[in-house]
């Protein structure tokens, strides 16, 4: 039964939890972490750890894509963000790394500005052939509002997986001026490689995203206590711990529903740490997509620098470019596999998980998913 709290007169709200709410409780039965699987699959693709890189700038080039995804993990262009709009990403970064370290609101007009030039699809298509050359699974994310237009043209260059994201996402998206609606269930029943779709906050907006035909349903908007402001923005907040295992519990339906088939579930928000990676596994995700804790990588294309993707938006920018890392930034496996000097678990990532699985008793993800969970008073 949902735990509802009177905030008012007639006024009820339920009751939620952060991941930084919650504690894994270890089993009777420990292993070690070498006899423990990070392995996962959607569709047809096979992931060494279950880390997907949040589709911002800040993390993924085309570099920073491959980089990943020969480490086990998948790096997501933003289809809609520097990399189709300008020939020289790398000056341009630079340039923002500048004027952010002396006026961060500069900084967010300057991201507003390279984001006003138009998209070439040349350039898109280009970084997309990058990546597929190099062997590993492509991904690229575009918003709501312009799958349809961009979708067509990403399929042609040869994406893998399509991400349809946006910081709350519907089965249906209405947009004025638009001859119809975007019916995510007829987009998605239309083409020919598997869609994740994108955020969502509670069980019936995933269950819905989940018929839609989706390959993989994401909860959250990518917070991050440095440089996301939906909450100051628009309001809107959600407590990942509770909406992932609203999603999980929304997939288990779903899964009952259909006879058998499982949509994954991929948590978007406040993972800054090994442990609280480990905390969104155990919660009920398959996956984690990161965005600041990567950005410490020497990999990153920020430079040390990391905003969310929808730091640029024209009218209502939800971000800021922070500073994550100063010079000597550790590469991208030390972030992920270590070694660590780190008490705070921003360094081995994917060992954290691992060594959290195995205290706990649990060989692989799906098992960890059963995991005790606790409540902090």
């Amino acid at each position: 039964m949902r735990d509802l709290v009177e905030i008012g007169m007639g006024r009820t709200a339920r009751r939620t939890y952060e991941l930084g709410d919650v504690d894994i409780v270890p089993s009777r039965r420990t292993r070690s972490s070498k006899e423990v699987s990070t392995a996962w699959q959607i569709d047809a693709y096979r992931f060494d750890i279950p880390v997907l890189a949040h589709p911002t700038d800040a993390l993924v080039s085309p570099t920073f894509a491959i980089e990943l995804g020969k480490a086990g993990g998948l790096g997501v262009i933003n289809g809609e963000g520097l990399w189709g709009r300008h020939a020289d990403v790398d000056a341009v970064v630079s340039r923002l790394a500048e004027v952010a370290s002396t006026d961060p609101r500069a900084a967010v007009r300057y991201l507003q500005e390279l984001h006003a030039a138009p998209l070439q699809g040349d350039l898109l298509a280009a970084a997309v052939a990058q990546v597929r050359d190099a062997g590993v699974t492509t991904a690229v994310r575009v918003s709501p509002q312009n799958a349809r237009s961009l979708t067509p043209e990403l399929v042609k260059a040869g994406i893998d997986l399509l991400v349809v994201q946006g910081t709350i996402i519907s089965a249906e998206h209405v947009a004025h001026g638009e001859d119809e609606p975007l019916n995510l269930k007829t987009f998605i029943s239309e083409l020919d490689v598997p869609v994740i779709a994108g955020g969502v906050s509670d069980h019936r907006t995933a269950l819905h995203l989940m018929r839609t035909g989706a390959a993989g349903v994401i909860v959250g908007f990518g917070s991050t206590k440095q440089a996301t402001t939906t909450s100051s923005s628009l309001g809107i907040g959600i407590p990942m711990a509770t909406a992932i295992a609203d999603a999980a519990a929304a997939r288990r339906d779903y899964l009952d529903e259909t006879g058998g088939r499982y949509v994954h579930v991929l948590a978007d928000g406040d993972i800054e740490t090994a442990g609280d990676l480990a905390k969104a596994i155990a919660c009920g995700a398959d996956a984690v997509v990161l965005g600041a804790p990567l950005a410490l990588a020497e990999e990153a294309a920020g430079r040390g620098w990391y905003w969310p993707s929808v730091a640029g938006h024209p009218s209502m920018p939800r971000g800021a470019a922070v500073r994550i890392a100063q010079d000597g930034r550790p590469g991208l496996g030390r972030v992920l596999f270590g070694p660590s000097d780190d008490p705070s678990g921003s360094l081995n990532l994917v060992g954290g998980l691992r060594r959290s699985m195995a205290k706990a008793g649990y060989s692989d993800l799906k098992e960890f998913q059963k995991v005790g969970l606790s409540v902090r008073g």
